[in-house]
């Protein structure tokens, strides 16, 4: 279930973080309600997954997945820019929190 928890973590920091794209510096009242609503299931899940992950290999893969869901999300959402250079790195992003998970024993 821990990774199972983390990978909810994970989605819902990306839900955080376009929310707070929309929030506009928190001038908008439902996306900031949501930012801070996903933030906190964020948190929770994490602190969920953390009962039974090392901290290293839990806090890698969620920054991971918010990362690359992220820059995803702004390239599928807000237009951001897209090149081959950007979806290289997050190749790589991918290919170490794959790495870390691989080599951690869980």
């Amino acid at each position: 279930m821990a990774w199972f928890f983390l990978l909810i973590a994970g989605f819902a920091e990306i839900g955080s973080v376009i929310s707070l794209k929309r929030a506009d510096g928190f001038k908008k009242l439902l996306p900031s309600v949501a930012c801070l609503v996903f933030g906190s299931l964020s948190f929770y899940f994490l602190s969920l997954s953390l009962t039974s992950l090392p901290v290293g290999t839990a806090y890698a893969i969620w920054t991971g997945i918010g990362s690359v869901g992220s820059v995803l999300a702004g390239m599928i959402f807000f237009n951001e820019p897209r090149s081959l250079r950007t979806i290289l790195l997050i190749l790589c992003i991918i290919t170490g929190a794959a790495g870390i998970k691989i080599t951690s024993g869980h």
